[in-house]
């Protein structure tokens, strides 16, 4: 049986659970990242998505000799759109390489026979070795012998069999469980099973989901009712993707027809908020602001009339701490059950399954909850109590549209002084600051694209309310408040209902 030497960018096909092969490269960790303990693992990168894990050794083959047969087995869109991002890798990396002179190649090839050497796979007690991840300088010929902690593995990769089977166009199929814990848990133990509890500077304890969202595709939908008040930007995505994944949805809006394509889709429609919550065992809402969401709870026909001993409100809305205690208490005072969960994303991210759930509140909700945070996003966070989430919550949008107004004040900035916007987008796409956010928000104002993904009203709302809870607490919030006062321009050039990157034209009016 032929043994392969697997090293950092190495091309390899990586299997997790009882989930089908995927591509992806050997990478160096990132230097805060542990390995796991007990096991011999490599880092890898996945193609086709924005996903990464340690994969045991025995989970991993060469991608080059069993590509036919894992693109032979394995059908799925996603599959193929991985596939195709691997080759294109291979094309640049070629073209790059013929651009090279013979000289540069024949060094090349000599440096590549240099650091032929297999990865070092660091047992259970000498986890320091991965600190700073590994490099090529680490790989040369000049290491010194490994301890007996240390040893070379030569995996024996290409006798490894895996049960292959097809595998449905699963959209979902990218959400890997990446537990960083010193225990990984299976993707298959209850939630309960797999809470991080983390003791913060201040002494408060928070209770973070170790990626608990996992895998998507392979939820078994909670058998509780649930109900959805809401379905503007980020409510149409959850509630499509809740439906997708096998839940029992009842749904509201204060716009009715808006609830038609759910209803095709197989929702139930309540007349009522009221009604909603006393059909469904688990309701969540998710609205525009502080008042929107005090008057679906305490306005006419409103959450409040529904909730009896044991119903479960969840307020996904992104509001200022104090509505949420205004609202827990109002809810439990009636014998309900509380839970905050604003979400982090976009439109495009909620119709992906891709949010990230920020929680806090009753933990036993929460964990009610998981089947459905599975269906609407990547991962959760559990923050304690209820205020929590929207504490948190404020202050990563108040960076988000910080930093949105900075890049488009740098994009003008280039105008005015004469440089090409769009070589400016290339250099920053280029540096430590690149990120999807930045390419995509950046191309769309060069294209005139301001369709709403997250609205600029919102976004603006948001910035209000951190610097009304920093003044709270006597923090200054001088950055915040300059990126008010120009997403506030934008308003007043009607700018409210485009996308947070229209705030870009407040520079240009």
């Amino acid at each position: 049986m032929a043994t392969v030497h697997l090293r950092i960018g190495d091309l390899v096909w990586g299997k997790l659970g009882r989930y089908p092969p995927w591509p992806g490269k050997i990478v160096s960790p990132p230097k805060d990242l542990k390995k796991p303990r007990g096991k011999k693992c490599f880092f890898v990168k996945f193609f086709g998505t924005e996903d990464h894990a340690w994969i045991k050794v025995e989970q991993l083959k060469p991608y080059h000799p069993h590509k036919d047969e894992m693109i032979k087995i394995n059908k799925g869109k996603r599959f193929q759109q991985a596939v195709d991002a691997v080759e294109e890798y291979l094309k640049k990396a070629k073209g790059k390489e013929t651009a090279h002179g013979s000289d540069d190649k024949s060094k090349s090839e000599k440096g590549r026979k240099a650091n032929a050497k297999p990865m070092k796979i660091i047992e259970e007690d000498d986890e320091d070795a991965f600190k700073g991840g590994s490099s090529d300088k680490e790989q040369t010929d000049s290491d010194p012998e490994p301890s007996s902690v240390q040893r070379l593995v030569a995996g024996t990769v290409a006798g490894f069999k895996w049960e292959s089977s097809p595998v449905k166009d699963d959209p979902h199929f990218h959400h890997f469980l990446l537990s960083q814990s010193e225990k990984p848990a299976s993707s298959m133990e209850p939630i309960s099973k797999r809470l991080k509890i983390i003791e913060e500077d201040a002494g408060s304890t928070s209770i973070q989901a170790a990626d608990s969202t996992a895998l998507n595709g392979s939820i078994t939908p909670t058998d509780k009712r649930i109900g959805f008040l809401g379905l503007g930007l980020m409510g149409s995505g959850i509630v499509s993707n809740l439906l997708k994944m096998g839940h029992v949805v009842t749904v509201w809006n204060r716009t009715a027809e808006k609830c038609d394509l759910f209803i095709q889709e197989g929702a139930r429609l309540g007349r009522t908020p009221a009604e909603v919550v006393s059909m469904c065992d688990i309701t969540f809402s998710c609205v525009s602001d502080p008042k929107a969401a005090r008057d679906l709870v305490l306005g006419p026909s409103g959450v409040l009339q529904g909730i009896r001993p044991g119903k479960c409100y969840v307020e996904m809305s992104t509001v200022d701490p104090e509505t949420i205690t205004e609202l827990s208490q109002v809810i439990t005072s009636r014998g309900g059950r509380f839970l905050e969960a604003p979400v982090s994303g976009s439109q495009q991210l909620s119709n992906d399954g891709m949010l990230v759930i920020v929680a806090a509140g009753d933990r036993t909700v929460y964990e009610d909850c998981s089947s459905c945070f599975q269906a609407m996003g990547k991962t959760s966070f559990f923050l304690g109590e209820a205020g929590n989430a929207a504490r948190m919550m404020l202050i990563l949008n108040m960076v988000q549209g910080s930093f949105m107004a900075t890049i488009a004040e740098g994009l003008t900035l280039a105008q005015a002084t004469g440089q090409s916007q769009q070589t400016f987008l290339d250099i920053l796409c280029q540096g430590q600051m690149a990120s999807t956010f930045v390419d995509q928000k950046c191309q769309n104002i060069l294209q005139g694209n301001f369709k709403p993904d997250y609205y600029l009203k919102h976004i603006q709302k948001d910035l209000r309310l951190a610097i009304s809870m920093g003044d709270s607490v006597n923090h200054p919030t001088p950055m915040a408040a300059a990126a008010n006062e120009v997403y506030k321009r934008a308003k007043a050039l009607d700018q409210s209902d485009n996308d947070m990157s229209a705030v870009y034209r407040a520079y240009i009016h």
